[in-house]
């Protein structure tokens, strides 16, 4: 997707192009009335047209494009200076007429360093998380106790679904991997759990993709081969609660009912909206027979000096649209620490996205601040939406997802310590220190 997109061209190539043609007319048409003017006069017409071909050369400006470059050169070099690359030279000019900016909230937005805070299992249990980073240091603690191994079923049975299923590994307090599975492996360290991800042979995995918003993986355990496989899934509770037909109540396990139900849902609405990321987990023999286990609350701390650029570009007229995947409750809860959403603000979901052509999605998406719940496609269709309208869009991202809507908006920036090769391959510009202030 992201070789078959084309870039768009800036304001300035455009403006460029369009000088370019009106001097190749008025040039032609100098060189025509200086022939009629010299034909009617009796003059030989070669000496007309050389003096007609004479006179149109000298009035295009040769100088032009090399005042132009250096004027582009010299806006590179003032950049650098603040610590963001420009691939390309018109992208400074760009960014100067730019009046939407498109970003992506992990990573960008956000630090990107996931923390699980808050667990909630499938029989009702608050259990609160300390600690930061990717570490030990830390505990779980329930009614004022500290909950350790598997001393509680209920709240060791969901930190094993997200241990199990996961791809990241933590060495010497070192992440390699997604940050949301770090937190979720770093959560099990604080339990004294980690090793039980080592407990189980995986036979086959389900991975994460933007479109169906969960992660699964088929083991058997290492001492019981002999055992039916298990599957564990961790992935937005909406997804996940799918395929869950039973929940776990201290041990047992009973018949998910409408009730239940409606009781995780309050209960991932009230985590969203508290600003956290919300990861439902479950288990059991396949993937439509699972056994919902719980919910974690995982917090992304916003990045310093954010809000403070986030109010500076929209007194300046800069309009920002978050788009991410996370839930509404979260989108919007985030959005709103950071001054992008306010009581009159309005949002839009991935599926509303998906009923919507091009027309209609232009008509509605200047007023939207909040994108949620959407992947890559809805991405680049928000950017096509706003450039309709004659917008020039500005879009940040960190991510793989990214990368097609950078290279189709007008300017694509992606962050140079978090962001992937990918994304900063698609990008016109790259901020090396990650920092949003850089684009005022």
């Amino acid at each position: 997707m992201v070789q078959g997109k084309t870039a768009p061209k800036t304001p300035l190539q455009k403006s460029m192009d369009l000088l370019g043609k009106q001097l190749s007319f008025y040039s032609f048409g100098i060189i025509g009335i200086i022939m009629l003017v010299g034909w009617l006069q009796g003059k030989a017409i070669l000496d007309m047209f050389t003096i007609g071909v004479s006179l149109a050369v000298a009035a295009i400006p040769e100088g032009l494009p090399i005042v132009v470059t250096v004027t582009l050169a010299l806006g590179v070099m003032r950049m650098v200076k603040k610590r963001a690359v420009v691939k390309k030279l018109p992208i400074v000019e760009t960014l100067g007429c730019c009046n939407v900016i498109c970003s992506d909230k992990t990573g960008t937005l956000t630090k990107n360093e996931m923390t699980v805070t808050h667990i909630f299992t499938s029989d009702g249990q608050h259990a609160e998380v300390t600690g930061v980073g990717y570490n030990r240091f830390g505990e779980v603690i329930l009614n004022g106790d500290v909950v350790h191994g598997f001393n509680n079923s209920s709240i060791s049975r969901t930190v094993e679904a997200g241990c199990v299923c996961n791809d990241a590994v933590i060495r010497n307090s070192t992440l390699m991997g997604k940050p949301t599975e770090g937190a979720l492996i770093a959560l099990a360290m604080k339990m004294g759990l980690e090793g039980i991800q080592q407990d189980y042979i995986r036979k086959a995995e389900y991975p994460f993709s933007s479109e169906q918003k969960w992660m699964a993986v088929k083991c058997v355990h290492r001492t019981q081969q002999d055992k039916p496989e298990i599957c564990f899934m961790k992935g937005a509770y909406e997804e996940v609660i799918r395929y869950c037909t039973t929940y776990n109540s201290k041990g047992q396990t009973l018949s998910l009912t409408q009730q239940q139900r409606d009781l995780y849902q309050e209960e991932q609405s009230s985590m969203g909206s508290a600003g956290l990321r919300v990861l439902a987990l479950a288990s059991g023999p396949e993937l439509g027979q699972l056994c919902f286990l719980g919910l974690v609350g995982i917090i992304d701390p916003p990045r310093t000096g954010v809000k403070e650029a986030v109010n500076t570009l929209i007194t300046s007229g800069v309009a920002i649209k978050m788009i991410t995947g996370d839930s509404q409750e979260t989108a919007v809860a985030i959005a709103s620490r950071l001054g992008l959403y306010s009581k009159n603000s309005q949002s839009l979901s991935g599926e509303e996205i998906d009923t919507l052509d091009i027309q209609q999605l232009s008509q509605i998406a200047p007023k939207i601040a909040v994108f949620y719940r959407a992947s890559p496609r809805h991405k680049l269709k928000i950017i096509k939406s706003l450039q309709n309208n004659g917008a020039v869009v500005a879009m940040t991202g960190d991510g793989v997802n990214d990368a097609v809507a950078l290279k189709a908006a007008d300017i694509g920036i992606a962050m140079g310590q978090t962001g992937t090769d990918v994304c900063k391959e698609a990008a016109y510009m790259i901020l090396v220190d990650d920092d949003f202030q850089t684009i005022i």
